[in-house]
C-alpha cells in the first residue's frame, strides 16, 4: 500500500492527505455534535434547549469565515488546517471531564471551539485543493472532487 502511494504524483499525494484530514475532521465533528445532542436529550432538555447549545458553534463559524481568508494569507493554509485540527482535539478533550462539569455554558464553549475549528479546516481544505490544480485545468478539480 505504501509503495502504491509513494508512486503517485506529489499533487495526488497532497490531495489524499488533505482529503484524509478533512474526512477525519468531519467524522470527529459529527460525533461531537451527535454526542452533545444525545447527552442533553437524555438529561431531559427540550429540542429547543438542545438546539441553543449550538448557537456559539454557528456564531463562531460565521466569525471564522469572515477572518479565515485573512488568517490563511498571513499564516498559510497548512497552519490554519493544523490549527483547526488542534482546536477540534481540544474541543473533544473538553468533553472528557466528569459529567457533572458538563454544564450548558461549558459545552457551549466547547462547541464554539469546534465551530472555529470546523471553518478553519473547511476553508483550508477547499483552498488547498483548489491550489493543487492549475487555473487552466479547473475541470480536473471537478473530476477530483466528484
Amino acid at each position: 500500500m505504501l509503495q502504491i502511494i509513494s508512486g503517485l504524483s506529489r499533487d495526488v499525494r497532497q490531495y489524499l492527505v488533505i482529503t484524509f484530514s478533512y474526512w477525519t475532521f468531519t467524522i470527529s465533528d459529527g460525533a461531537l455534535r451527535m454526542l452533545v445532542v444525545l447527552y442533553f436529550h437524555q438529561l431531559g432538555y427540550s429540542p429547543l434547549e438542545v438546539a441553543m447549545l449550538f448557537v456559539l458553534y454557528e456564531f463562531f463559524g460565521i466569525v471564522t469565515n469572515l477572518i479565515g481568508g485573512w488568517l490563511a494569507a498571513r499564516l498559510g493554509l497548512n497552519v490554519t488546517m493544523h490549527l483547526g485540527l488542534l482546536l477540534q482535539v481540544i474541543a473533544l478533550s473538553m468533553l472528557l471531564v466528569d459529567p457533572q462539569w458538563l454544564s450548558v455554558a461549558y459545552v457551549m464553549v466547547a462547541q464554539a471551539l469546534s465551530g472555529i475549528a470546523k471553518d478553519l479546516n473547511k476553508m483550508s481544505a477547499k483552498s488547498s485543493i483548489k491550489m493543487l490544480v492549475a487555473d487552466d485545468q479547473q475541470s480536473t478539480l471537478y473530476r477530483w472532487i466528484a
